[in-house]
């Protein structure tokens, strides 16, 4: 028996029409996975407001390299909170800039708090997070063990795929 709840809503015609081509251009198979998609969005930021969750992340950081000792202090920060830094990789960009790419794990103040310091580091052009609450997203995922069809199509990034049961 599937867990699937069906439910009626009213919406005004031009924000369907502009949703439904905004899913098309996404590569959402139907107009279901597509509100599935924007319902755990925002359940997710509003997890991520919780600063005693645990999340996992991506900061990216690009930098000039030629800042002085710029790329030791940015190893010296991610050394101190070694506990939520799982790995990170470094990609010269061209002549003067690196990327440095962090995968992070912790509780979401710290994330939060390393990602603010590097990000005013002297030097650092620029920083972007990008965090997941763990919780929320398994919370919200769908069952496959639990659907009714013994197989189910759907498309991530235009790309088919099938699970079956």
């Amino acid at each position: 028996m599937s867990n699937l709840t069906r439910f009626g809503v009213s919406i005004e015609s031009n924000l369907v029409d502009a949703f439904d081509k905004l899913s098309k251009i996404k590569g959402f198979a139907n107009r279901s996975d597509a509100l599935r998609q924007c319902m755990r969005n925002a359940l997710q930021q509003e997890a991520s407001q919780d600063p005693h969750t645990t999340v996992s992340g991506v900061l990216s950081v690009i930098y000039d390299h030629h800042n002085s000792d710029l790329p030791k202090k940015l190893t010296a920060m991610q050394h101190e909170v070694h506990e939520i830094v799982m790995t990170s990789i470094h990609i010269h960009l061209d002549l003067h800039h690196c990327l440095e790419v962090m995968i992070l794990k912790g509780q979401n103040d710290k994330v939060q708090d390393l990602a603010n310091k590097l990000s005013t580091v002297r030097g650092v052009l620029q920083a972007n997070l990008a965090i997941t609450c763990i919780e929320s997203l398994t919370s919200t995922a769908i069952d496959h063990t639990d659907l009714k069809y013994s197989s189910i199509e759907h498309n991530h990034h235009n790309k088919t795929h099938k699970h079956k049961k």
